[in-house]
């Protein structure tokens, strides 16, 4: 077994019930003390049944669920702990009716617990730096696979897709995103507020990344269409290959990713190659998920608005 992962086995030997769930996750998200998510405080908590407390400050009871995306599940804890498990251990993702019977819940449920991991996946990261490879694809199924009733009828190729844009730190880290339009203005706006002034960019010779060569960054560019795709250390091979996972993930795991729900999904999988990397242990790549599940509460009405 390698050093950087434990097996499921070992996962259920060290939480074998939502007891212990509920104190890992108290220690990771609590590591001062139990604090009143309403106030804020931790100095006048009183300890009650169950993993429940009492805030004298502000008369409110709470447990280690509320305010996180753990909030009013009914799922016991340590079944969210082998979902974690299960998401960031998956390379391209685990569905939710594959989850529903891994833990012994129905995929309705399966399919909520997934949204609100990614929920907690998604999060800034400082500004990337040095050789940045950026690229940008569509996500969305091909006009000539649709029923005719819903066809667009407006062309070929980009046609009814979302775009996706990612920029990847050369042998560090990423962001991606989905964006509303691939134009000029919305790509480097973000290019601007999300590498640091001074690096170097790697892009193709798409429209959306002219001028960008200047007073803040040096950008080289490699020429696709001349069956270029590496020139003296120049490429876009890295956030390439991004895409080739994402889209293995949406089509063979996933199958369909609407566009109202697709963000999340891009934060999946912009996840596991930042805080979920294989490289990390296992138990690190799970304190990541739980510390970004704080304060991002999502409820099942606000998802399927």
């Amino acid at each position: 077994m390698s050093k950087s992962t434990i097996s499921t086995f070992e996962l259920f030997e060290r939480f074998p019930d939502q007891e212990s769930a509920r104190l890992y996750l108290e220690a990771r998200l609590w590591p001062d003390g139990p604090r009143c998510p309403v106030c804020g405080l931790g100095e006048r908590i009183t300890t009650r049944k169950n993993g429940y407390y009492r805030c004298n400050q502000c008369k409110e009871d709470f447990t280690i669920r509320t305010g996180t995306i753990f909030e009013r599940s009914h799922v016991p804890l340590h079944k969210w702990i082998y979902a974690m498990y299960l998401l960031v251990t998956s390379r391209k993702g685990i569905s939710s009716l594959q989850l529903s019977k891994q833990i012994g819940v129905t995929q309705k449920t399966a399919w909520f617990i997934l949204h609100r991991l990614r929920e907690a996946c998604g999060g800034e990261l400082e500004k990337l730096q040095g050789i940045v490879e950026i690229d940008e694809t569509y996500i969305g199924g091909r006009e000539a696979n649709k029923h005719e009733s819903k066809k667009l009828k407006a062309g070929r190729g980009a046609v009814g897709k979302k775009p996706v844009l990612a920029l990847r730190e050369r042998g560090g880290r990423m962001k991606a995103m989905t964006i509303d339009s691939a134009d000029a203005q919305t790509v480097q706006d973000i290019i601007v507020q999300s590498v640091e002034i001074g690096s170097t960019l790697h892009t193709d010779e798409a429209g959306c990344y002219s001028d960008m060569d200047g007073l803040f960054f040096r950008h080289e560019t490699i020429n696709h269409s001349a069956g270029e795709y590496s020139r003296d250390g120049v490429t876009t091979n890295g956030v390439e290959s991004v895409f080739a996972v994402m889209k293995r993930g949406l089509h063979g795991v996933y199958h369909h990713a609407s566009k109202k729900h697709l963000g999340r999904y891009v934060d999946e999988f912009a996840f596991r190659l930042n805080d979920g990397n294989v490289k990390r242990h296992t138990m690190q790549r799970l304190d990541s998920v739980i510390q970004g599940a704080k304060g991002k509460r999502l409820t099942y009405e606000g998802l399927i608005r």
